[in-house]
Order: C-alpha cells, then sequence, then structure tokens
C-alpha cells in the first residue's frame, strides 16, 4: 500500500442500506470505498482490484462468504475481514478456518468496524515482532527439533515438509514460537496480533491454535508442544 494514498477497501455486502451507511462512515475516515454486492463477483473483483482489505459479509447471494473467503486465500494475502450474524457463533469459526483475519458481528458498530480495519492494515505492513525485550536482534529463524519456523519467508516445515499456514496462522505461531518457555495470556497476544485490546470474549485465538496444532505435530488431545495454561494463555514447549 501506497503510504501517500489512502487505503482501498473493497465491500461485498448485498443489503444496498448497510453497505452505502459503511462506505460514507469510512469515506469521512479518509478511506478510498468500492462496494460489490454479488457473491459470484466477489473473488474475480479482488484479485482484479487488489485492494488493501476486504470487507465480506458471510451471507451473499451467488456465492456465500466463506467460500468466497478460501478461494481468495489460496492465492492472495489481502486481509479479510468478515460480517458475522451475532447469534451465530459457527461463522465465527468458519470464517476464520477459512483463512479470514478478523470478523465483526452485525449490526455492525462504526467505531468497532473502525479500530478492527485499521488493526489489520497495521498487521499488513508491519507484521508481529515478538514480545521479548532484548536488545539481540531478533532471529529469523527458530528451530525446535524437526520443527522450523522462518519469520522473513513466512514459512514453517516439520520433519523437511512445507506447513500450509494461513498468515494468521503464522503471525500466532511465529509469537509464540518466538517467545517459547513463556506463558502469554490471550491479553497479550490480541493485543500483539490484533493491536487493540482483548474484549474477553473473542474466540479467534483459542481456533488458530486448535488449528496450528496438528499441523506443526501435536496431538490435539493431548497437545505437548503448544500447551494450554489454564485461566492464563498459552506456553509453546522449548523441548518436546
Amino acid at each position: 500500500m501506497d503510504a501517500n494514498l489512502s487505503p482501498r477497501i473493497l465491500i461485498v455486502e448485498d443489503d444496498a442500506r448497510l453497505a452505502s451507511l459503511t462506505k460514507e462512515y469510512l469515506e469521512g475516515n479518509g478511506f478510498q470505498i468500492s462496494v460489490e454486492s454479488d457473491g459470484s463477483s466477489a473473488a474475480e473483483r479482488i484479485a482484479n482490484e487488489q485492494p488493501d482489505l476486504v470487507i465480506l459479509d458471510v451471507m451473499l447471494p451467488g456465492e456465500d462468504g466463506l467460500s468466497i473467503c478460501r478461494k481468495v486465500k489460496m492465492n492472495n494475502e489481502v486481509p479479510i475481514l468478515m460480517l458475522t450474524a451475532r447469534t451465530d457463533d459457527m461463522d465465527q469459526v468458519l470464517g476464520l478456518e477459512m483463512g479470514a483475519d478478523d470478523y465483526v458481528a452485525k449490526p455492525v458498530r462504526p467505531r468497532v468496524l473502525l479500530a478492527r480495519i485499521r488493526a489489520l492494515l497495521r498487521r499488513a505492513e508491519t507484521q508481529p515482532q515478538g514480545l521479548q525485550e532484548s536488545n539481540e536482534p531478533e532471529a529469523s529463524r527458530i528451530e525446535f527439533g524437526d520443527l522450523v519456523i522462518d519469520s522473513a519467508m513466512r514459512e514453517a516445515w516439520l520433519q523437511g515438509e512445507s506447513i500450509d499456514l494461513t498468515s494468521a496462522e503464522f503471525d500466532l505461531l511465529w509469537l509464540l514460537a518466538s517467545n517459547a518457555g513463556r506463558v502469554l495470556t490471550r491479553e497479550e497476544i490480541f493485543t500483539a496480533l490484533r493491536g487493540i485490546e482483548y474484549d474477553g470474549q473473542d474466540r479467534s485465538i483459542d481456533v488458530r491454535v486448535s488449528r496450528i496444532r496438528p499441523k506443526v505435530g501435536d496431538d490435539p488431545m493431548h497437545p505437548r508442544r503448544i500447551k494450554t495454561v489454564r485461566s492464563k494463555g498459552y506456553l509453546f514447549v522449548k523441548e518436546v
């Protein structure tokens, strides 16, 4: 994203009134906004226009938001903020599994939406650098036996085989691994990855940990590498 240009956001939403109100609000806060109402055209439009961020509704005519998200994330790292029904927790879980970077429940509160957008754009420009307070330069590659994680390449390998991770999953894995041996609270993780305060209700960190565990060779039922510390957060174990 050119620092001299306003961020470009594509809103994929079939509710014309909501899309119009959101467009007006975000344009008033310095963003360039375009709108797409047809789900069947959304993935192609995202690929062609390459926006800086996509606001994607789950329920759309033509093709649903979850399918669009999965399709886009196969070849594109554009941040996707999904809009989900407040009462349907499964939408949020599925959205994260499809590669969504964040979600906001409807009805959308403008200030919350704005904060989430700004946090995602910041994260896209500067990836998390960990929580260490050492004066030593941070290593770009960490090895834990047969698990190798490289922050410069944004890739990880297990027993020499590349691990399929979404951008958000890699960010979380790197954060945990670069702080191996230290318990990170959900508040610390949420703030480091999102740039906003943890509200105590968001499940995205837990969902992503559950998806990362089998990918790094951990037993989801009895994890030994990424441990849950009750009432605190998560611990990445140096030696398994």
